[in-house]
């Protein structure tokens, strides 16, 4: 069995031997690497050296020869040119912090579209990219998946789209199924044998649902009943009514229900929960990921609501190292783009350029920003979530700690 991989510590991580023993739990947090905003500095092959501010890549990028190479395609121009600034500068955080000498991060802009990001694949590969990062969107992934598949040349994709995963490609978003099913599953370890779902009629809520049902098949709980609601609209009162058909007295049919939304979706839904007057210590609510960026604790309806997430102290160390380098937070996205690299600066250390579906998905996994994770062989991703609790006008406590290893 291969080793869990690491790469959360400033100081060079070496893979653990072949043979190994259960996985221990991933080092504390690395101290920062930089004590000043850098300066930004002309477009140019990245290699390891103090992170600094990029600009866009105005022309192609050339990569010296001999060692690994890696591409990177970002919107660093146009509409998302923020975000994509930010995953280049944590990528070559990851790069600083972990690769060495022979490795060359290769920049590419794709100004957020699938025209963008085709050239920047294109030229990746006519740069002798071993391995391409990016690019962050699905219709991006969608359009550059088969190039990069004609080439050989496997591809870690920032989006969240499963769709988008196999051929080569991998997929290293949060996937909304598997937030779900950590909530659910948490919540009947706590007695919650009775589940429903209200969820949007659109990709992410049929994407969750099927992903539950499949997750508790076997469990011995009961899941049902489960709606469906136009996400267009914030009248929730049919989709209400149904979801309390079997409802008498104060039980409303069920113990725990999934709300996988965010925003003023999620903030009406739960308004129209609490209407309904069933009391809250008979149903408790669950959550995605969506709910980090909603801020829950302002939504009184979802006091005391559990939901999945990463664990908060990895991305917590990260945003003050990148603080530290680059001034200012970074995205909650920008992680995705570290993981990314430093999976390409420490398997590139040990394979130079082999970056094989055998070498990628190492069934122990990586310990990254985002806590433990590890590719599969269909392009899709598992990930050790954790499980919070909504306080009440607070942050959010986490009551479930994630997983340390995918043993056992």
């Amino acid at each position: 069995m291969r080793p869990l991989v690491r790469f959360a510590a400033v100081a060079l991580l070496a893979l653990v031997s072949a043979c190994a023993q259960k996985a221990a739990p991933p080092p504390p947090p690395p101290p920062p690497v930089a004590q000043a905003k850098p300066v930004p500095v002309p477009p140019k092959p990245v290699q390891p050296s103090r992170p600094t501010a990029p600009a866009a890549p105005a022309t192609p990028q050339v990569a010296p020869a001999g060692g690994t190479v890696v591409g990177i395609v970002l919107p660093l121009s146009g509409p998302s040119a923020a975000i994509g600034t930010a995953m280049l500068n944590a990528a070559q955080m990851a790069l600083f912090e972990l690769a060495s000498p022979n490795l060359t991060l290769l920049p590419f802009d794709s100004a957020g579209t699938p025209e963008g990001a085709s050239e920047g694949v294109r030229q990746a590969i006519a740069q002798h990219a071993d391995i391409i990062v990016g690019p962050v969107f699905a219709a991006e992934a969608r359009t550059v998946s088969p190039i990069a598949e004609a080439a050989h040349v496997p591809l870690l994709s920032l989006s969240a789209d499963q769709s988008v995963a196999g051929r080569g490609t991998y997929v290293m978003g949060f996937l909304p199924g598997p937030q779900a099913v950590r909530a659910a599953q948490f919540a009947a370890k706590q007695g919650k044998s009775r589940q429903a779902i209200l969820a949007p009629s659109n990709e992410y809520g049929r994407r969750v649902v099927a992903a539950v049902t499949s997750g508790l098949a076997g469990s011995g709980v009961t899941l049902g009943p489960v709606e469906y609601y136009d996400p267009s609209s914030l009248d929730l009162a049919g989709p209400m009514k149904r979801l309390l058909i079997n409802r008498q007295g104060e039980d409303a049919g069920f113990d725990a229900l999934l709300l996988p939304d965010d925003g003023q979706r999620l903030r009406r839904a739960g308004e129209q929960w609490a209407a309904q007057g069933v009391p809250a210590d008979r149903v408790t609510l669950l959550g995605t990921m969506l709910w980090d960026d909603a801020k829950p604790g302002e939504i009184p309806s979802l006091a005391g609501g559990w939901y999945a997430a990463a664990p908060s102290a990895g991305f917590a160390e990260f945003a003050k190292r990148y603080a530290k380098a680059f001034g200012g937070q970074p995205p909650r996205l920008a992680s995705l783009a570290y993981d990314a690299t430093a999976i390409a600066a420490v398997l590139g250390k040990q394979s130079g350029h082999d970056f094989s579906a055998g070498i990628l998905t190492n069934p122990q996994g990586f310990a990254g920003v985002d806590g433990l994770f590890r590719l599969n062989l269909d392009g899709t991703n598992t990930r050790a979530f954790a499980v919070k609790e909504v306080v009440p006008n607070g942050q959010p406590k986490e009551i479930a700690p994630a997983a340390k290893s995918f043993e056992g």
